[in-house]
């Protein structure tokens, strides 16, 4: 399927969800029209973003009862704006403003797209109320790209542009073009990732480096970019956009996910993006006429968000669904503003190739990104991600917990066939945006695989060591990653006085991985140490314990096997399931446990191989 004819069926599944759960309370005005989440059991402040996508199908369709709901949609809005014009992303008005420029986009897309629906009233009304954001709030506070996260700034040098078109008012352009000069500053080297997701924006973190996440580059930061440079036809920042955007894109699995198992704000990281950015299509569609790659991404992806939908809204992970885990409606009201974008520039989408291979699938090599201290390794049919990058999101509270999949650890291992197989996750489940993250409904189980020991109450681990120390070495047939690092609990104290060494050691041949840990205590014991390896795996494929040193899980397209040098145990999970899950980035995983055994000279050998049986679905 093209990517404009999915991204219009998911949109209409999407919209008629979101009509079902639009309040009709006329004598409530603080609820009358918003959209009630069946997640979080509230109403997010930025629900009325989705009259955007409902005008698009109300002129698809001429089904008035979209126009109606957008329209109401609008009029509730007014109960989160403030004096200044700004709208507060929550009920609270003293909550965040900085997402009026997003809502700012909305009203102005919609308006530039599909004014001629509205009453000359209603037009009236909306421009005067796009005006008073724009005069107001975002005149004062939107006056430098690093105002806050820089996904803000880069939003703003596209929003104002736009403001002006629709307003027929110079100074805001005026305005993106002041923003749009400093775009150059915000690029790593040497390969052009775009910081800035952090705190300050252009901070650096013990190793020198700065905050980069990438699924706000990708899902919004990039589309601000992108798509202000298109209207401005600068070519220099259309290159630079290139290069950057073939930079994010090496970090896209073969099946569309994208890999931001390291990012900062790795928090709000899903498997197919990030939780309330808009999609990575506008950018990637937008731009394939300069790589083909760009557009089979744009496709690749819708895929995945078509695939996670389910009774008509967007589920925050692959198995999120089948966990039974409702969906926060922010994924779907935010994601469908692009797929409405898109179908909204069609005669200016570009023709591509939809079977251009992805840089990542055709990949047989090791890739160093040092600018994050990452690794991306493809060897055969197995992709790797090591990641030993320490640049942490900072925030009010647990500064310094926010922690991504860092220390060594092999943050994603995916095999072309089998699909994910290993997975970084928040070392601890925080809602570091309470508002904008579900609370977790199980036991908190990291899913990055690690070195770990408790003692005295208190986990130490290898995914807690922000000085990692990485080594690579790759004779074209095997690649090897040796890592050296120190169990250390989340407030980054060593084990013991002299702290207890591990090392950790992953290779990638063409018909297995295997990973190999061991430790070195001194005069220091702690009963017992361990590698964790959380396999990916939903609750329905079989697992078999063939032996104590092996265990296989039959997935759909194949079995994964599992071998030991010593024995393998599945953790007890606190639940009736044999899986663990994780919101980051949704996935159910089988907790497989391998004692690093003293007299065994505190050593183990973890050997994951495949045995494809064909691809039919499994039935049971």
């Amino acid at each position: 399927m093209e990517l404009t004819e999915l991204t219009q069926e998911v949109l209409a599944d999407w919209c008629d969800a979101l009509l079902r759960h639009q309040i009709w309370d006329p004598d409530v005005p603080a609820r009358h029209g918003a959209l009630m989440c069946p997640a979080c059991d509230m109403i997010h402040g930025r629900c009325w973003e989705a009259a955007y996508p409902l005008m698009h199908r109300a002129k698809a369709t001429g089904n008035r009862s979209y126009l109606d709901a957008a329209v109401r949609l609008v009029e509730w809005s007014n109960t989160i704006t403030t004096e200044d014009g700004a709208w507060s992303n929550d009920l609270d008005p003293t909550s965040w403003l900085g997402t009026t420029i997003f809502g700012a986009i909305v009203l102005a897309e919609a308006l530039h797209h599909h004014s001629d629906l509205l009453s000359a009233t209603q037009r009236t009304q909306w421009h005067a109320r796009l005006r008073q954001a724009a005069d107001g709030y975002l005149w004062r506070d939107f006056v430098s790209l690093d105002f806050t996260n820089v996904n803000y700034g880069l939003s703003a040098v596209y929003g104002f542009d736009l403001i002006g078109r629709v307003l027929g008012e110079h100074k805001y352009i005026e305005r993106s073009e002041q923003l749009a000069r400093h775009i150059p500053e915000y690029f790593t080297e040497p390969h052009s990732l775009l910081f800035g997701e952090g705190k300050p924006t252009r901070g650096v973190s013990a190793r020198g480096l700065r905050a980069v996440d990438l699924g706000y580059n990708v899902e919004e930061s990039l589309n601000g970019v992108v798509l202000y440079a298109l209207e401005r036809n600068d070519e220099q920042l259309l290159s630079l956009a290139q290069r950057s955007m073939e930079s994010h894109l090496a970090f896209m699995l073969p099946d569309g996910g994208w890999d931001n198992s390291w990012g900062t704000r790795q928090f709000k990281w899903t498997y197919w993006g990030s939780r309330t950015t808009d999609g990575c299509q506008p950018a990637y569609a937008m731009m394939a006429d300069r790589n083909p790659a760009f557009g089979a991404a744009a496709l690749r992806n819708a895929e995945l968000l078509a695939a996670a939908t389910a009774n008509g809204l967007l589920h925050g992970g692959p198995h999120n669904a089948a966990r039974g885990v409702e969906p926060c409606i922010h994924h779907t009201f935010a994601h469908a503003k692009a797929f409405a974008f898109l179908q909204d520039n069609q005669a200016r989408l570009p023709r591509f190739d939809p079977a251009a291979p992805l840089p990542r699938a055709i990949a047989h090599d090791v890739q160093h990104f040092p600018e994050v201290a990452v690794w991306l390794a493809s060897r055969g049919p197995w992709r790797a991600t090591v990641s030993a990058y320490d640049s942490l999101y900072r925030t009010g509270s647990d500064p310094d917990h926010i922690l991504q999949a860092t220390g060594g650890s092999l943050s994603v291992l995916h095999h072309e066939r089998l699909g994910m197989v290993l997975s970084g996750s928040m070392a601890r489940y925080i809602r570091v945006e309470p508002r904008n993250q579900q609370a977790s409904i199980t036991p908190d189980f990291p899913l990055t695989p690690r070195i770990e020991t408790v003692w005295e109450g208190r986990r130490f681990t290898n995914i807690h060591d922000l000085d990692a120390q990485v080594n690579v070495s790759d004779d074209g047939n095997v690649i090897v990653f040796n890592v050296d690092a120190t169990l250390e609990d989340e407030d980054h104290q060593a084990l013991g006085e002299l702290g207890v060494g591990v090392n950790l050691r992953y290779t990638l041949e063409a018909d297995s991985a295997i990973i190999s840990a061991s430790y070195e205590a001194g005069d220091f014991v702690s009963d017992p140490i361990e590698l964790i390896l959380p396999i990916v795996s939903r609750s329905d494929e079989i697992v078999r314990h063939v032996t104590p040193q092996r265990i296989e899980v039959t997935k759909p397209t194949g079995v994964l096997v599992i071998e030991a040098t010593t024995s393998l145990r599945i953790a007890e999970t606190g639940t009736e399931s044999d899986r663990v899950f994780n919101l980051v980035p949704g996935f159910e995983a089988l907790p497989i446990v391998v004692s690093l055994d003293a007299s065994m000279g505190a050593t183990a050998q973890c050997a994951l191989s495949t045995r494809i049986t064909g691809t039919t679905p499994l039935v049971r």
